[in-house]
């Protein structure tokens, strides 16, 4: 219930409270940080106090917050009860129902195996042959290529005796 600067604490905490003088400093700062200390600064001085009261307030203003929260939570489960006791309706088991789902999953099953046959014929799919297609003549086109290119170098034969020989079109496009 009084104020005190940090000198007039160093001096006191020792004695009263068994705290080293040493770290008088730190532990008044982690009590202003955490808000059981306040402290200002007046002129040149720094002053530090603490009234029995602030506590008081602190802790009905936190059970306040809390008991908020909690009437929020509770009002939150109320709310979802409800959506869930809604979402219900209409979905009682009845052998209706039963008879629908049964068909639901039995219509999956139908589609899955549907599924697997599908993929078994794949690749006689005209659009996979033209792309397998595709595929062999650029591999191709690679290959003829990347041979001429050896023969050329290891043989050091001019490029049209090669496509001579070979059969090569002279309008052979180069794979980039």
């Amino acid at each position: 219930k009084d104020f005190f600067q940090l000198k007039d604490l160093e001096k006191l905490c020792p004695k009263e409270k068994g705290i080293t003088s040493m770290s008088v400093k730190e532990v008044v700062q982690s009590l202003v940080d955490d808000g059981i200390v306040d402290s200002d600064k007046i002129g040149t001085s720094i002053y530090f106090w603490a009234f029995p009261s602030k506590g008081t307030q602190n802790r009905k203003r936190k059970i306040d917050d809390l008991e908020v929260k909690m009437t929020e939570l509770i009002n939150k489960k109320q709310q979802l009860a409800e959506t869930l006791k809604q979402a219900k309706v209409g979905k009682e088991d009845s052998e209706e129902r039963q008879d629908v789902i049964e068909e639901l999953n039995k219509r999956r099953t139908e589609r899955e195996h549907i599924q697997k046959e599908l993929e078994k014929y794949k690749e006689c799919d005209p659009e996979v042959l033209k792309k397998i297609g595709d595929e062999a003549n650029e591999a191709k086109e690679a290959i003829t290529y990347s041979t001429k290119a050896w023969i050329k170098n290891k043989f050091s034969f001019e490029e049209s005796v090669i496509d001579k020989q070979f059969g090569i079109p002279a309008d052979f496009d180069y794979v980039e």
